[in-house]
């Protein structure tokens, strides 16, 4: 008997049975994809000129609080691009401690570059943002919406969903969520900016924006701004005037939870990390009696008074329902989006046409093994049979490989299924034509299945190892439904080495094994 054979035995049934345990039942242990479960499909393009007008106007005024309290209290500061901004009111005598000041906050290594604006009187000057810091803030916000729109259908409890960059532009992000039937709610929970402030309210509410600014020369300072929201007294819509510098924003959140407020109406509520709480003190300690306008996404929620000073946690009051209040802390955990979304393409996939994707691909991959197993025992006789044993192995051991990693099985990794059958045949040609080869030149059945084997390996090793080169570039480069089919692949090519080369040796040698020492008969 061969050396070793039981064990060989033992280590094919052991890995045949830690396979079907990892994929047995199918339908809860194998993840299927969108084009399978059905779910919907979304292209979204991020308008990255969000990203760098944010930049802008937050140096600007920040620059400007740095001028104002050096003593330039006539100079004005604004945005007159998404990527530059205009200091004017520059007194002369003052060109060098201004000069100074912009190249400790703003240029001169930082990220604007400076220049003179021609004009009379007063110095003006303009701070463009460098180009490879432009395109280093377009990059930056294409990836962080990419990873906070992750989170977000994450927490939406999607199995396996699909966010990457798409398209040439390097702008667009492909979405797919398999299982979602709400595409409503999950546009927009993935579209919502989610833009958390909190800032002192200096004036308001009131019913106009005319009435609110009429002390101020219907002009609002350089260092507030007008924020529209809802008055929590009379239920329509008023005007603020706030601070334009927030107390805090949403990058200073920790957590942010759905829960009911002493009216016993939904709310949010919401924990700051020690930063935030730092300022939030430092911000409500010097403000208490005064009003604090908790502002999302440009509008004002809630406009609580402060009664005394708060540092750790707080909360969200608004005329949210409870879907509403759980749906707005998710995205409040999982951060700002760092640009707005448009939706270039939406397809919704519906289950019906999973099941018959389901149906046509299990149904195809059963009749081609039926077509090549009948093939294979009649040109091979009851080698074919070893044969059909190897193919029915290696499908055992890639449905095991796609269970454990958790990796999603698609209609194209269906077609990598049926490849994976051909694949595996084909391998069991090669060493079968080799077998018949050695027979022919005299050798016996033994002699003849170990020197096949033997030198039918290094041809094996070295196809597999470059269609396993092309799986990875199909999997580094492609998008969803190609990435399924090199998966797929991957795992099939692994997993026909094995069967191929271990499997179907065992078998011969389990079958020789019950022959004499120099037969040479072999059903082939």
């Amino acid at each position: 008997m061969y050396k070793n054979l039981r064990w060989k035995l033992l280590t094919i049934a052991a890995v045949a049975a830690i396979a079907i345990y990892a994929f047995v039942p199918v339908g809860e242990k194998v993840k299927l994809g969108l084009d399978l479960k059905g779910g919907i499909h979304l292209v979204l393009k991020v308008n990255t000129d969000d990203a760098l007008a944010l930049e802008t106007q937050t140096t600007a005024e920040q620059f400007r609080e740095e001028l104002v309290g050096a003593g330039f209290t006539a100079v004005t500061s604004a945005a007159d691009s998404v990527s530059s901004f205009v200091v004017a009111g520059v007194a002369r005598d003052r060109d060098q401690e201004f000069r100074r000041l912009a190249d400790n906050n703003v240029s001169v290594g930082q990220q604007f570059d400076r220049e003179q604006v021609a004009g009379e009187g007063a110095l003006s000057y303009r701070f463009r943002l460098k180009p490879n810091i432009e395109r280093a803030l377009r990059e930056d916000s294409v990836e962080q919406a990419i990873q906070t729109i992750e989170r977000r259908v994450n927490e939406l409890g999607v199995a396996e969903p699909v966010v990457a960059q798409h398209g040439t532009d390097g702008r667009q992000i492909l979405v797919q969520l398999p299982g979602v039937s709400d595409i409503n709610r999950a546009k927009e929970i993935i579209r919502s900016t989610a833009m958390l402030e909190l800032k002192i309210v200096e004036g308001g509410p009131a019913p106009t924006e005319e009435a609110l600014l009429a002390s101020h020369g219907a002009t609002p300072p350089a260092d507030m701004m007008v924020v529209t929201g809802v008055d929590g007294e009379r239920l329509a819509q008023s005007f603020y005037l706030v601070r334009r510098t927030p107390a805090i924003t949403g990058r200073d959140l920790r957590t942010a939870r759905a829960q009911i407020d002493q009216n016993g109406a939904p709310a949010v509520g919401f924990s700051l990390n020690s930063d935030g709480a730092a300022k939030f003190g430092r911000v409500t300690g010097e403000n208490v009696g005064r009003q604090l306008a908790i502002i999302l996404d440009g509008r004002v929620e809630s406009a609580p008074r402060i009664d005394e000073r708060i540092s750790g946690e707080g909360q969200i009051h608004g005329s949210f329902t409870q879907q509403e209040a759980a749906d707005l802390a998710l995205v409040l955990r999982s951060g700002a989006l760092p640009a707005s979304l448009d939706y270039l393409e939406q397809r919704e996939v519906g289950p019906s046409l999973g099941r018959e994707s389901i149906v046509a691909g299990v149904t195809a991959s059963v009749a081609g093994l039926i077509f090549v197993a009948l093939f294979m025992l009649v040109y091979y006789r009851l080698a074919g049979v070893n044969a059909i044993v190897s193919v029915v192995m290696n499908l055992v051991i890639l449905l095991g490989f796609m269970a454990y990693l958790g990796a999603v099985l698609t209609l194209p990794g269906i077609a990598g299924f049926i490849l994976t059958i051909g694949m595996g045949v084909d391998s069991n040609v090669l060493i079968f034509e080799r077998i018949r080869e050695e027979l022919a030149a005299g050798r016996s059945a033994r002699q003849a299945v170990a020197a096949s084997f033997d030198r039918v390996f290094v041809t094996i090793l070295d196809t597999h190892i470059a269609s396993l080169i092309a799986a990875a570039f199909l999997f580094q480069f492609g998008t969803g439904p190609i990435r399924g089919f090199a998966t797929t692949l991957f795992f099939g090519l692994v997993a026909n080495v094995f069967t191929a080369v271990f499997v179907s040796r065992t078998i011969f040698e389990t079958v020789l094994s019950r022959k004499p020492a120099g037969a040479v008969k072999l059903s082939i």
